[in-house]
């Protein structure tokens, strides 16, 4: 009996501890993403990025320069969006990187707008962030970078016909002290993996998302860190198309 009552106290014990390490890793993940908001956005994918100009003015200058404004009102996707910080250092200046400092180096024209730019080139890498369909984080299966034959996240098809593979990382819920950790327990992250040659498939340029399953009326986005990622996923591969349009 004493060994029963010892049993049920552990099991209980157990149980607070769980709830308690979920509850905390929720409420951090809920600081780091912005508050318990409201997902749902009451205009289109366009109009939501028009309605963001801190974040998304850039990005929504390029998507009308790329000729998808239209895409952006009345298709349902899925969209991955860029924040305007890579952007930003894509371009950057003939001192300090990026596109400029290449178009300096070999004596061409810099650029000075986002026009200066072929809209090809902005078309061609807004694509690889569109995917058709809404698909919120709780649709993608589990991605573990560590154990990739258990979780291995799924290939996905974007706009351009380009591969991503995409997951969800469920991260350990730890405790204060660091001395409790429950795998998987903790808060979950999307991430999106773009694969540059589909000769090398295990080959990934890794993206995760800061921000997730924002609602627009016809799509979701996905907001990513720019911490983390690069326009185009390959910039280098970006600002080489930008040099060869101004020969």
């Amino acid at each position: 009996m004493k060994n029963s009552c010892i049993r049920s106290i552990k099991h209980i014990a157990y149980f607070l501890l769980t709830l308690l390490i979920v509850t905390a890793c929720n409420k951090d993940d809920y600081y780091t993403d912005g508050g318990l908001a409201n997902p749902h956005f009451n205009g289109t994918i366009m109009q939501y990025l028009d309605s963001k100009p801190m974040e998304f003015d850039t990005i929504a200058q390029i998507v009308r320069l790329a000729g998808l404004e239209e895409t952006f009102n009345t298709e349902e996707f899925t969209f991955f969006c860029p924040r305007d910080r890579d952007v930003k250092e894509l371009i950057g200046d003939y001192r300090n990187g990026g596109a400029n400092t290449e178009l300096y180096t070999l004596n061409r024209d810099t650029i000075k707008t986002l026009s200066d730019v072929d809209s090809l080139i902005w078309r061609k890498y807004m694509l690889r962030y569109m995917f058709k369909g809404k698909n919120l984080l709780a649709d993608y299966p589990q991605i573990d970078f560590n154990v990739l034959n258990i979780y291995p996240g799924q290939n996905y098809y974007a706009y351009d016909n380009s591969v991503c593979n995409i997951g969800v990382v469920f991260n350990d819920a730890v405790s204060s002290d660091g001395k409790s950790v429950l795998k998987y327990m903790g808060y979950r992250q999307l991430h999106i993996c773009y694969i540059p040659n589909l000769s090398y498939p295990d080959v990934w340029i890794v993206a995760k998302v800061a921000s997730s399953d924002i609602q627009p009326t016809n799509g979701v986005v996905h907001a990513l860190d720019y911490t983390s990622s690069l326009f185009g996923f390959n910039s280098f591969e970006v600002i080489n198309d930008i040099v060869e349009s101004k020969r």
